[in-house]
């Protein structure tokens, strides 16, 4: 059994295989695609410039560690790091995850039908 465990609105829960491959701005899993979506606007994040926007009004700041495959972001206030990788047609479910971990209550995964 492979996966990874999210945390949501007080519930864990397994996600397994949640390496499959995807599309740009999406990731099929057994099927189903996903986006993340930013929840005060309704916004399907579509581009890492439109997540980055949003990013930034939240507080998390670029952060460079010299990985050439990888974009960061980290906050002042915590010391979590979101790596995410430089190619967006390789954003998928895992690094979607990530960030609604890191920020609770302002992303979600759903899936795209």
């Amino acid at each position: 059994m492979s996966g990874v465990w999210v945390f949501n609105n007080g519930v864990i829960r397994l996600v397994e295989n949640p390496n499959q491959s995807g599309g740009v701005a999406t990731h099929q899993t057994h099927g189903r695609r996903n986006v993340l979506v930013y929840l005060p606007t309704g916004e399907v994040v579509s581009s890492y410039s439109s997540l980055e926007q949003i990013l930034r009004s939240l507080g998390w700041e670029r952060y460079f560690s010299g990985d050439s495959d990888l974009i960061q972001y980290h906050k002042r206030s915590s010391i979590d790091l979101i790596s995410l990788p430089r190619d967006f047609s390789k954003f998928n479910s895992v690094y979607m995850y990530d960030i609604v971990v890191k920020n609770p209550n302002t992303f979600h995964v759903r899936d795209f039908n």
